[in-house]
């Protein structure tokens, strides 16, 4: 098995749909990674077009369970008397990467755009995102000593 970091440039969205009547959205992402979850800054009245620039890190297994490697992005507008709003969300698959990235010590997906689609699965704007995944190093455990293994006797 093999143990890493996945980080997640969340680099902008473009075109979303306003939930707010009277005033521009205040957009943020929550990112979910097998049971993990990360929440990026809310932008306030940044509207349909937000610009994040922000990375998030994820420790990552690989082969891990048998979940499906999927990265989970669910952008909210916040609100302050009411609950967020659901803007809408995009799935992308990482099982590829990660395993070009524990092959090779790492692996790269630049930043490229996702459809994002609203909870009646319509087509709702696009995100931009780039992640990377980079392998852990073995780190030296307590019998190792200068690259010369203790003895067993």
């Amino acid at each position: 098995m093999t143990i890493g970091f996945m980080e997640v440039l969340l680099v902008k969205a473009k075109g979303l749909h306003e939930t707010d009547i009277f005033a521009r959205m205040d957009p943020y992402v929550l990112l979910q990674y097998k049971g993990q979850e990360r929440k990026s800054s809310v932008l306030h009245e940044a509207g349909k077009n937000p610009v994040w620039n922000e990375k998030i890190v994820f420790r990552v297994e690989y082969p891990g369970s048998s979940d499906p490697y999927k990265l989970y992005l669910k952008i909210m507008d916040r609100d302050v008397f009411s609950a967020d709003d659901f803007v809408g969300q995009a799935t992308i698959y990482v099982k590829d990467l990660l395993a070009e990235g524990a092959e090779k010590g790492s692996a790269k997906l630049h930043p490229c755009k996702y459809s994002v689609v609203g909870a009646n699965q319509s087509y709702c704007g696009e995100i931009e995102i780039g992640i990377t995944f980079t392998r852990k190093e073995e780190e030296y455990g307590d019998h190792d000593f200068g690259g010369w293994k203790e003895s067993e006797y």
